[in-house]
């Protein structure tokens, strides 16, 4: 009897305390993040042999581990070679996933892996089933090497001549990780603190490395599977796979314009540059909006329309699946595709000749409607507690929220509650919102057992 009621007792346990998929994403990031800010407090990670504090370490690690790039300090002078180590790991790990740079040990000790790993991964990369997903996973590690090998290589030949071996491998590995996770990090402030990559705005190669990496990045992996799936096969490009291209082309090419046409004559920004320095400054803009956070020009003296549509390029963020944040491009389109079928009195949504389901446009509405309104609040709350403009604060809301790391300058200023509330946006942002209230808001799956009568509102 004793026995019988110890082994009731541990199976309600173990139902209990069973753990979700996306509980397993977000505590593994969270779990990331501790470690990395445990790490940035050693003594070791500080180049003043000092503890730099629990609030800057956990900014910066969650920055890193969300592959944000928003900074309270200059990350070559305030961090050690070994602090710039932890960050790099970091950013990698943010990046990729936890399970997919854990699956590397699985590949290398030829083990089995189990079921809830493939559920982990697939989560993690936005599918729907796990059918293929290992795979996937071997895809992903073979073109992260390819894309971060090839840009570290072409960035130390570039700062080879002026710079050194020594540092301009540390300049192409750091910029090279750094840009294809999107992560916005670093470590130019040898040469002049907090400059970013303004140092190289008029430098085709360094622009137009970076700006690859950040495109690759951007576009997700499964696009990058499906690409090389188009080309050996011959088979047709899914329908995201062409929605990425599409609207990830648009929102580049549309974002330039739009900055030439508002910055062209801007003396603070690009207005003393020759023709083709401007358009190379408007394109890296454009695609560094998209979550990347390099600046290659001043941010906070953009004028207030190109800070809007800055912000409105952070908010949409890259595609589902890849190393940015943000609303993600298709969930963009499909909402764009729902509005456009509504004012044309249709009742299906339709693009490519497939239909959207209600489901994911409900799903897509859901997310954008989140984003904003944090944003939103984040920013009224920012400018009520610092003092600064509503137009600078909802910058970095904005920034925080789709995990780019641009700022107008004002990160450094703010006292501790923004700063907190800029961490958990970023958390937000990376891990993403469904993610968290599918794991931990929502309980179990419950079916509708009835339905209130149908009534109809005024709208419009």
């Amino acid at each position: 009897m004793r026995e019988k009621l110890l082994q009731f007792l541990m199976s309600r346990g173990k139902k209990s305390y069973k753990i979700r998929t996306e509980q397993y994403i977000v505590l593994s990031f969270f779990a990331v993040i501790l470690l990395g800010t445990l790490l940035l407090m050693l003594p070791i990670s500080s180049r003043s042999g000092e503890s730099c504090g629990f609030l800057t370490a956990c900014f910066t690690a969650t920055s890193a581990t969300c592959v944000t790039g928003l900074v309270l300090v200059d990350t070559y002078t305030q961090w050690t070679g070994f602090g710039q180590i932890v960050l790099l790991c970091l950013i990698q790990i943010g990046g990729l996933g936890f399970m997919t740079v854990i699956s590397v040990f699985f590949f290398l000790l030829h083990r089995k892996i189990g079921l809830q790993q493939r559920l982990i991964m697939a989560q993690g990369f936005s599918l729907n089933n796990v059918d293929g997903v290992v795979h996937l996973v071997r895809t992903v590690l073979i073109w992260t090497i390819f894309f971060e090998g090839t840009g570290a290589l072409i960035l130390t030949i570039r700062f080879l001549g002026e710079y050194g071996l020594w540092q301009a491998l540390r300049f192409g590995i750091f910029h090279a990780v750094s840009a294809f996770c999107n992560a916005g990090f670093d470590i130019f402030g040898v040469l002049q603190p907090d400059s970013s990559v303004s140092l190289f705005v008029h430098d085709p190669v360094v622009n137009l490395v970076i700006m690859t990496l950040i495109v690759a990045g951007g576009l997700g992996f499964y696009v990058w599977a499906d690409l090389s799936r188009f080309h050996q096969q011959g088979r047709q490009m899914a329908v995201h796979t062409r929605l990425v291209l599409v609207i990830s082309g648009t929102l580049i090419v549309g974002g330039a314009a739009l900055f030439a046409l508002l910055e062209w004559n801007n003396l603070e920004t690009i207005g003393t540059y020759t023709v083709w320095e401007k358009i190379l400054a408007c394109l890296f803009q454009s695609v560094t909006c998209r979550t990347a956070g390099f600046a290659s020009i001043s941010q906070g003296g953009l004028s207030e329309p190109s800070q809007a549509v800055s912000s409105l390029l952070m908010l949409i963020g890259g595609s589902a699946g890849s190393t940015a944040g943000g609303i993600k491009t298709v969930t963009v389109g499909i909402l764009i595709l729902a509005t456009l079928s509504a004012a044309r009195g249709r009742s299906r949504v339709t693009v490519f000749h497939r239909t959207i389901s209600q489901e994911q446009i409900r799903q897509a509405m859901t997310v954008m409607l989140l984003m904003v309104a944090l944003a939103f609040g984040g920013a009224v709350y920012l400018s009520a507690r610092s003092g600064f403009t509503f137009t600078q604060c909802f910058y970095e809301t904005a920034s925080a929220l789709g995990t780019v790391g641009l700022t107008t300058g004002i990160t450094p200023l703010l006292d501790v509650g923004p700063k907190i509330l800029l961490i958990i946006f970023m958390f937000f942002g990376r891990v993403g919102i469904t993610t968290i209230s599918l794991g931990f808001l929502m309980s179990s799956q419950v079916q509708e057992r009835y339905h209130y009568a149908e009534t109809k509102v005024l709208i419009g």
